[in-house]
This record gives structure tokens, sequence and C-alpha cells, in this order.
């Protein structure tokens, strides 16, 4: 099948570009290259030569608000399944400029929806966020009210709504996806896990902001193994569904653990003047995350066999490895 996906240079996007090519399928990318201004050009640009170098697909430099370019390109490579991945990538992003935040992933997603009705497209996926759900504890289903927090939840649920709108009124199938936590290699250091590892290998205090909340951690393979899998299903049973795509595991895993993990795993930390450890500094949950768990992925695995297989303590050395083996990172952390 001929899949287009925006954000197909992102952390996620590019993982996703190369499990549906290894599956056989054609892919074409959109992608602005955006360091939303607060990602280290230098940083930057060491990612996007490193996803580029990992996928084969055709890219286009492309502003996904830009909507004579969208939609010609779009009568041009005609897909059959469209998965949206560009957006503000999380909350903190959207407060830091929220009215280009809101243009990107409102504007933005309307000028895709748009062009999907001007070919046969079959299937229009849609990356949300656990965000939605605002706070929950564990086991929640994709059921489960929505009552997002913060402006990132709200913008992501409000895109939910808008794709299932677009399906209502006949034009295509939709697939909606709740993905939480996501870490590992080729991310840029500004999420909890990267910040950890990175913090550790230069011997600083460990910021937990809320040690006892817990994030349902889960590798990107896994995810874009997800995601993959479920936009190819030609199975009328993922028809119009919303699925969680996590690693769900059974045993919860705090801040605070996933902090000592990686300390245990990078071998290292802070120390104060006297000489004892040091390693982490206790700070008050932020305000603009909601309290999060774990998320029930049963229905993900009963429809497609989704099966996650990346557990935390592996999925967090590897992550390490790939740090500490780049040749940027190398350089940032003599």
């Amino acid at each position: 099948m001929k899949v287009l996906l925006t954000g197909g240079l992102g952390f996620i996007g590019h993982n996703v570009v190369r499990d549906l090519e290894r599956m056989g399928h054609e892919c074409i990318v959109i992608d602005s290259t955006t360091n939303y201004d607060f990602i280290p050009e230098p940083e930057i640009s060491f990612l996007m030569k490193e996803r580029r170098a990992r996928i084969k697909a055709k890219i286009f430099y492309l502003d996904i608000r830009s909507g004579l370019e969208v939609k010609t390109l779009f009568r041009h490579f005609n897909p059959d399944i469209v998965i949206h991945l560009a957006s503000f990538p999380r909350q903190k992003v959207v407060l830091k400029n929220p009215i280009v935040g809101c243009d990107v992933m409102m504007n933005g997603l309307i000028t895709l929806l748009e062009a999907s009705t001007l070919v046969r497209l079959k299937k229009f996926v849609y990356i949300s966020s656990s965000m939605v759900y605002g706070d929950f504890k564990n086991n929640v289903r994709e059921s489960t009210s929505c009552k997002p927090i913060g402006q990132y939840g709200i913008l992501k649920y409000t895109g939910e709504k808008i794709v299932e709108e677009y399906t209502r009124q006949g034009h295509f199938d939709h697939i909606i996806i709740r993905p939480s936590a996501v870490y590992g290699e080729h991310d840029v250091n500004d999420r909890v896990v990267s910040k950890f590892i990175i913090g550790a290998m230069k011997g600083e205090t460990l910021q937990i902001n809320g040690p006892n909340e817990i994030l349902d951690f889960t590798h990107v393979s896994d995810v874009s193994k997800g995601i993959a899998l479920v936009s190819t299903n030609k199975g009328k049973i993922t028809r119009n569904q919303i699925y969680n795509i996590t690693r769900s595991s059974k045993k919860t895993c705090t801040i605070e653990k996933a902090a000592q993990l990686i300390i245990n795993i990078v071998g290292s930390g802070a120390y104060d003047t006297n000489g004892n450890p040091n390693v982490f500094q206790y700070n008050k949950p932020d305000i603009n995350f909601p309290t999060r768990g774990r998320l029930n992925i049963a229905k993900a695995q009963k429809d497609f066999r989704y099966n996650p297989k990346i557990n935390i303590e592996e999925g967090f050395r590897q992550y390490y490895e790939w740090i500490r083996s780049s040749d940027y990172w190398k350089k940032q952390l003599i």
C-alpha cells in the first residue's frame, strides 16, 4: 500500500516509516524539520541526518499548513493511508507558543483532512496522546471518559473529534492511537528519560517532579510497530476505532524508580560538597501535566495482536548505549 506520513522524520515517525518499509509498503514523508524554537540547532541537525539515513522514503520538506502544496502532493501520490504524526510534541512546547501550537495542531490537521478528501483514501490514522484522558490511574481503557488537562491534551482530543467528523461525513475510515511516555534512541534531549540519562552521565542531581507519579514508559520501537500494524490492517474490526498503544506493564514504574534504574545503568550520580550521594532533588508535580498511570491495551492485543516486547530495563539500557556511542553526544559530554 501507499502510505503518506506527516512528521515522518520525527522521533516516532521515522521509526514507523522503517517498520512500514520492512513490511513492503511504499512510503512518502512530509516534514518541516522544525526545532520548535527550543532544540539546539546542532542537535536537530544531527538527529535529522541520523533519521534520514534509516529510511528510504522520499521526503518533502513542507509545512502541513501549506494548503496548495499539500493538496498537490496528495493528488500526485494518491495515498491509500495517511498517518498523521506531525504536531507540537508535548505540553511544554505548546505552552511556550500556544498560538503557533494551536495553528499547527488544528489548521494543519484540517488542511490534511481536506486534502485527503481529494483522493481515494482508505484510512486516516491520527496519532493522539494519553494526555486526552486527563488525570487517570491504572488500567485505563479506550472507552474511559476523556477530561484533558492543559492545552496539548485539549488540542489532541479536539483533533480526535474532528477526524471522527470527517468519517461521519463519509470521506474515509479512521483510526485514533493514544501512546504514552514514549522514549528511545534518536529522540531529543528534552523528555524525562533522556534528561535522566544525560544528567546521570554528567554527574548532575536529577530533578524528580513528583516522585510517586507513574508513567507508562514505552520504547519507541513498540509504539512504531503498533502504529504500522494497525494502520495497514485490512480487517473490518479495526475500522473507526481508538487504541491505546503502550507498554502497559503490570509492574508499574514511578518517576523516582525510573530515575533510580537509570542511575543503576549509568553507574554515576551527583555528590554534595562532603562527598555524600546527592542524586535526586524532589520537587512537586508539574501542574501542567495530569497524573497518569498505566493504560489497558487488551483491545489492541485482541484486534490486531499488538505485542510490546521491550521492558523498561532493556529499553533504558538500549537508549543509554545509543547516547554513549553517538558522535554528537560524545562531544557534548566531554
